[in-house]
């Protein structure tokens, strides 16, 4: 057994036995070896480079060169486990699909224990700002997750103080995390914008926020449609409604329209009422001229 010296490019034997002089030079499959006194060759030595030189460059070298070597054990260890489960790309996404889901789900678990301790309110604040979202209090200032997550919980103080204004824009909350939001009962601003998950079911849902909802925001949500916007009659103390940039939606002029008829008393932000309608330039133009007569 062969180990290196800590002078670079030297060897030497363990196990009794003692240093053999002879010069180095490579075997057929290029690995070093030394011939002794006598001219037979011994085992080929396994000659390496020190890599300590007592520096912190010597130790930034090595956890380099063991970082490397990490990378490489974990690629091959995915790449050996997509093999063992794998055998064709439709079950790698499928698998991928499922993990997704489970994801998601598990976001919108609802936090029992906060809601038995504290309240309805606070339990769903918490579910809002762990969802990176925003809330305000009656009468506080708007609390929001820091950079890395994390957030005061001094509203656990207050929980008889009811949420009045609601930012999940963006979040994972789907058709089962609308179980924290429903119980507040007070809730008068809701934003939903650009919620891949929020869907025509999810609005089928807001009617419990019928008596005390008034600004509503589902810009960018794009599994919105018609059918979806249609389930809004209830909210009749809305005010102000945006529906802007909704894929789903086939015509958002049309659409635009009958949603201010269904809610009357409601501003409603979207579309050019014109879009979607088939018109030409000069229909448009004239329809956008001024009434009186020249």
């Amino acid at each position: 057994m062969l180990e290196t010296d800590m002078r670079p490019w030297r060897a030497r034997t363990i196990g009794g036995g003692r240093r053999q002089p002879g010069r180095l030079e490579r075997t057929r499959g290029g690995e070093l070896a030394e011939r002794n006194q006598w001219g037979s060759r011994v085992r080929p030595l396994h000659l390496m480079a020190p890599v300590w030189n007592w520096g912190t460059r010597g130790i930034r070298g090595l956890s380099k060169a063991v970082a490397r070597e990490g990378s490489q054990r974990k690629e091959r260890s995915l790449l050996q486990f997509l093999a063992d489960h794998f055998y064709d790309v439709q079950a790698l996404r499928e698998y991928l699909l499922q993990k997704q889901v489970l994801k998601v789900h598990q976001k919108n678990r609802p936090f029992t224990h906060i809601k038995e301790h504290f309240g309805p309110h606070a339990a769903g604040a918490y579910f809002i700002l762990k969802q990176g979202g925003a809330v305000r209090f009656q009468g506080k200032e708007w609390i929001r997750p820091n950079a890395r997550g994390r957030f005061s919980l001094d509203f656990l103080t207050f929980p008889a103080v009811p949420v009045e204004a609601v930012d999940a824009s963006g979040s994972a909350i789907n058709y089962h995390g609308l179980d924290s939001l429903l119980t507040l009962k007070e809730l008068q601003s809701l934003w939903l914008r650009h919620c891949p998950h929020v869907d025509d079911w999810c609005l089928s849902r807001l009617h419990p926020l019928a008596n005390s909802l008034q600004e509503l925001s589902l810009a960018g949500c794009p599994r919105i449609s018609e059918r979806g916007l249609a389930c809004l009659h209830h909210l009749q103390n809305l005010r102000r409604l945006d529906i802007s940039n909704l894929p789903a939606v086939s015509n958002p002029g049309l659409t635009q329209i009958l949603v201010e008829e269904m809610l009357p008393n409601c501003e409603v932000l979207g579309a050019d009422w014109t879009q979607g309608l088939g018109l030409g330039p000069e229909e448009q133009s004239r329809d956008t001229a001024s009434p009186v007569p020249a």
